[in-house]
């Protein structure tokens, strides 16, 4: 019996719209795409989720991916706060699922800056059961240590817990530990792909 519904954050409850953030810095076309490489889809992006490297030394790691934007990736990364928005229906979802009964969670992988700039669009989170931002453990997604580190922290059994997420190697770990899984294409996918999951658990 499904219990406890953990939730992934970016791309699952809001959307990662960093192509937005970099195009409402100014910039746009072939450099667009040039810093979200050295930024957004780069290895130090995860350090940044990671949260062990300070934060001096991430922006260092994106500057030596395009040495020549420099100027440009400070701009964009001075200040994250249109990094991410909620999705419409999200708040509602949450609401829905808890007034069934259920306890709902997040474990997402997440940098400390986005937080600290952009943690006004996730107020959501406040009627939440609880849950993990990577960057406060030191931990992130696909590692099995940040799952078992939640399932621990909150009581909770994996034979119990459903995990949406938009990566299908984070969903595949948390299938691994026991518990069911959905791999997020969109909000819409998600939403459906849960209501039959829990209506054949009461079945």
């Amino acid at each position: 019996m499904i219990r406890n519904i953990i939730f992934d954050i970016g791309n699952v409850l809001v959307d990662f719209c960093w192509r937005d953030h970099i195009r409402s810095c100014g910039y746009t076309g072939e450099t667009a795409g040039r810093l979200g490489a050295a930024m957004m889809q780069s290895a130090a992006w995860r350090e940044m989720d990671r949260g062990v490297w300070p934060e001096e030394e991430v922006l260092a790691a994106f500057i030596r991916n395009d040495p020549a934007l420099e100027k440009e990736i400070r701009r964009v990364y001075e200040n994250l706060g249109t990094l991410i928005r909620e999705y419409p229906g999200t708040r509602r979802w949450i609401r829905e699922l808890k007034d069934r009964g259920y306890r709902v969670f997040y474990l997402s992988n997440f940098p400390a800056k986005v937080e600290r700039d952009a943690g006004d669009k996730m107020s959501f989170l406040a009627e939440m059961d609880g849950g993990i931002l990577s960057h406060r453990v030191k931990k992130i997604k696909p590692d099995s240590g940040i799952y078992l580190l939640l399932l621990e922290q909150y009581g909770l059994k994996a034979e119990e817990s459903v995990f949406l997420d938009d990566s299908p190697a984070n969903v595949e770990t948390a299938r691994k530990l026991g518990m069911q899984g959905i791999a997020v294409r969109d909000q819409a996918q998600a939403e459906e792909e849960l209501k039959r999951l829990l209506e054949e658990q009461t079945e």
